[in-house]
């Protein structure tokens, strides 16, 4: 409310709102914001969770008198659906239980089940298709098609999309006795069901709108389809329909027979289930142990928990994506609630206190690494423990809720928490509603079901049997041979890959041989069945077709080469990349909070080495640009040095700050508004020259991050911040160090200082668990104008994969991963995550931002603070 208040989301590094437009775009992740106050409607019910009644009665008539659902404004309909009809709905829920109580609310007359329906209506225009599944995006004052609309030309939409919207919208039926909507979602359920592939009873990621064709044939149970899978399920239990459950089971028996292999669940082609069809999982799976509670089915549940705790043990938390192998494939964490979710209902299954000890971990990782002056940010990459100026609104909507409720007693609720099912988005719809409205009359379709021989369905509720033996020690009997599979995990054994460039027969090409422009080279592929395609960014692309092999000898040779040829471009890539570093603010009132990504240089200190890194106050050069001598060397003595990019080589800026006295330097980009939320990482280039006179490190920031630090000195002069391979632990900065009295009257947990330096060791054994790993970096030099050079466009981003050198493989017979992908082989098993992270680059911004006057005053932020975060303070308590 003080920062961000009416925006949709509150960006916690720069203390302000995010509205949409006024911020660079981030792509399809900006499609949940609507200018309809997204974070206070999420939130709602998690006010009355946490006992906040006076402030949910406040926060409902702000919802009421300025939240405005009219807006020319174009709308992911799943996120709508899930986060502000499912707000309203649960808001609503919890309003009239609390009517009913006869406290509080007693003057509210349905007003957000009003704006529900108005909204529910402006959704409908979205269904405008023969299939009955919804357009993914609709424009919430001009619907679909309409000229204005500036939406309606999509084909395709994610099965999760379309199959995640039964609950809200029957439960909208059901409420107003309006049947209109709930027959619009299970149209569009019982098509995706008519759809499935019939033998073998899975469903694609992707699929067109229009025809029902699957564009994505991969199946899983994480993002794309995770929902889906969870709504119906859930839709038998608040609705009471069998044929929910019956295509439930259907679809559970093909994910057990072919997706889970235990403790991993991997993605497989609907066509052909017994083939992977990726080598990584993606964090949104951390959702289906708790569904597996729900069903009953409680072993698998704990086996893929437990594998997922000993992954977040390693970094911290669940990266966005890791491989089969637990190295991090896509390195961001956007604070998602899955895993805590799954959590709270294995301890309501189980009653075992060691999932209290999980919560605990999460609640204090959460609290040491992402906690920063506005609240909670992003994590960037959790290698590093680098930031994002990001807090979604499902943080409050979900995390809260279920950290909260996982350590809650009886008597800490205000009302029956088992009186209601959670949403996807953890909204509370009441149970109540399965008999109430039935406007829908049950088709029974029990005759399309096949009949199955499963015994986990003896355990589908309604369950009349117990749940598990009654044996305290069960749970822990399923865990303990997971204990260290992600520790044992290396070394692993030889790839194919690897034994191709060992003994056995070689191709007539080897790939460290191949030239593209050799028509010789060129010859022998095309008998291989390799052809080669130039793409316009320069890279070359190498694609098999054993069948246009001349023999299937030539076709075994062709996929050794390729093989050879990932293998080559993956050892290639290492040696070229250096990983990200981080920008650790350590003064006052950061004290560690606030980390920011980095990119690093070929020359200077190699951070990686000084795990220590580099400390300092940091001083302004002049000239900023540090292209000639630095005429200020008193005040860059034995400090950090910000200077701008541009006019000159990085090596020459790093040269005049080390002789000016500087222990480390910064780059700020020039390019104003520039930010690693939108742009690749890259790496400062030497000059071509000897760079071994470089002693100090030198790391680059982009504008956006920059600027966090130059308005940090604008507000409080001194800033001291430390550069290093990855953000270290709080109690690890400040040992052996005095503790200003500040940092106690500031209410930053240095209440304990002496315990929390006493518990540093383990704390560090975990942060160090997460090794640093290289990312999608490239190389960037910086050349004078008007000098002449051989380098062309040395002062612009280049991006690792877009130089000319490198080759893109892909194999349509058999599976072979690009050398592109993180799942690519590697020769040996690294001491750490060598891969490269999938950079998601969004360049489109029209709008500047002004970043004067837009942070707020940090004594403002720190008066505040004890408000924000007062429910994780009540989860902190000692006996917990």
């Amino acid at each position: 409310q003080e920062h961000a208040y009416p925006a949709d989301e509150l960006m916690p590094l720069t203390c302000r709102g995010r509205v949409r437009g006024q911020e660079p775009s981030r792509g399809d992740v900006d499609d949940a914001l609507g200018k309809f106050s997204l974070t206070l409607i999420d939130t709602l019910d998690t006010l009355v969770v946490l006992n906040k009644t006076k402030e949910f009665e406040e926060a409902v008539k702000k919802v009421i008198k300025d939240v405005n659902l009219d807006n020319d404004i174009v709308v992911s309909v799943f996120e709508t659906n899930i986060r502000v009809l499912g707000g309203l709905l649960g808001g609503h829920s919890v309003a009239i239980m609390l009517k009913e109580k006869g406290e509080y609310m007693q003057w509210y007359n349905g007003e957000l089940l009003h704006m529900a329906k108005e909204l529910g209506y402006k959704l409908l225009p979205a269904f405008n298709t023969t299939s009955g599944l919804p357009y993914p995006r609709v424009n919430l004052k001009f619907g679909v098609r309409h000229p204005e609309a500036r939406t309606g030309t999509e084909t395709d939409t994610c099965t999760a999309c379309a199959g995640t919207l039964i609950l809200e919208f029957a439960a909208l039926s059901r409420f107003t006795g309006t049947s209109i909507f709930e027959e619009y979602a299970r149209k569009a359920l019982d098509f995706i069901w008519e759809k499935r592939q019939r033998s073998s009873n899975l469903v694609g990621v992707t699929i067109n709108i229009h025809t029902g064709d699957w564009v994505r044939k991969d199946s899983g149970v994480g993002a794309g389809i995770d929902s889906y899978y969870e709504y119906l399920l859930k839709a038998y239990v608040l609705l009471g329909d069998d044929s929910f459950l019956e295509r439930f089971n259907t679809h559970y028996d093909a994910i057990m027979r072919y997706i889970s292999q235990p403790p991993l669940l991997l993605d497989v082609h609907i066509h052909k289930p017994m083939l992977n069809a990726r080598t990584w999982m993606d964090s949104l799976l951390a959702f289906f142990p708790g569904l597996q509670v729900l069903k009953g089915d409680i072993r698998p549940a704990i086996e893929t928990h437990e594998m997922l705790y000993q992954v977040i043990k390693k970094h911290n938390f669940l990266p966005e994506a890791f491989t089969t192998d637990f190295r991090v494939h896509w390195a961001q964490h956007p604070l998602r609630p899955e895993f805590a979710e799954s959590t709270y209902f294995l301890y309501k299954a189980t009653g075992d206190p060691y999932y209290l000890e999980v919560g605990k971990t999460l609640i204090e990782n959460l609290n040491k690494y992402a906690r920063v002056p506005c609240g909670f940010a992003a994590m960037k990459d959790v290698r590093t423990g680098s930031h994002e100026d990001r807090m979604d609104s499902f943080f409050l909507a979900e995390m809260f809720k279920y950290l909260y409720l996982l350590f809650a007693d009886k008597e800490d609720m205000i009302f029956d928490i088992e009186d209601y099912i959670f949403t996807t988005e953890a909204h509370l719809l009441p149970l109540w509603l399965s008999t109430t409205n039935q406007t829908i009359s049950k088709k029974n379709t029990t005759t399309e079901y096949t009949e199955l021989d499963d015994s986990n369905f003896d355990w589908t509720c309604p369950n009349t049997q117990i749940l598990f033996p009654n044996d305290p020690m069960f749970a822990q009997s399923i865990r303990e041979p997971l204990k260290n599979v992600v520790d044992k995990s290396c070394p692993r054994g030889i790839s194919r890959a690897e034994e191709s460039l060992g003994s056995g027969p070689k191709p007539p090409l080897r790939a460290r041989d191949f030239m593209a422009s050799n028509p010789e080279h060129l010859e022998i592929l095309k008998k291989m069945g390799v052809s080669l395609i130039h793409l316009k960014d320069g890279r070359v692309q190498l694609v098999q077709h054993a069948v246009q092999a001349a023999s299937s000898l030539d076709a075994e040779d062709g996929l050794r080469f390729m093989q050879e040829m990932i293998e080559l471009s993956s050892q290639q890539q290492k040696e070229q990349q250096l990983p990200p570093r981080a920008v650790q603010i350590v003064s006052h009132p950061f004290f560690g909070r606030v980390v920011l990504t980095a990119g690093p240089a070929q020359f200077g200190m190699d951070l990686s080495k000084h795990k220590a890194g580099t400390r300092g106050f940091v001083a302004t050069i002049k000239p900023y640009n540090g292209c000639s001598e630095i005429t200020n060397p008193e005040a860059v003595k034995e400090k950090i040095a910000l200077m701008q990019r541009g006019q000159c080589m990085f090596a020459e800026k790093a040269r005049n700050v080390q002789k000016a006295g500087a222990i480390g330097g910064i780059v700020i980009d020039d390019n104003e508004g520039s930010s690693s939320d939108t742009a690749p990482l890259f790496q400062m280039a030497g000059d071509g020259k000897n760079t071994d006179d470089i002693t100090i490190p030198m790391l680059f920031l982009f504008n956006k991050e920059g600027n966090i630090i130059l308005d940090a000195i604008r507000e409080y002069e001194a800033v001291e911040v430390l550069l290093s391979d990855k953000a270290k632990d709080r109690a690890t900065i400040f040992k052996g160090k005095m503790i200003p009295n500040y940092i106690i009257d500031s209410n930053l947990e240095m209440e304990n200082m002496d315990q929390k330096l006493s518990e540093n060791d383990s704390h560090k054994q975990n942060a160090e668990e997460a090794t640093s790993a290289s990312q999608d970096v490239g190389a960037v030099s910086e050349e004078s104008e008007g000098e002449s050079s051989d380098v062309t466009d040395l002062d612009s981003l280049s991006p690792a994969n877009a130089d000319s050198d490198s080759i893109s493989l892909s194999n349509q017979d058999s599976y072979v991963p690009g050398t592109d992908e993180a799942g690519a082989p590697e020769p040996a098993c690294m001491q750490g995550d060598n891969q490269p992270q999938e950079q998601k680059t969004e360049t489109e911004s029209n709008s500047k931002v002004n970043w004067d006057n837009k942070v707020q005053p940090m004594e403002s932020i720190l008066a505040d603070w004890n408000e924000d975060i007062e429910a994780f303070e009540m989860m902190e308590k000692d006996e917990l």
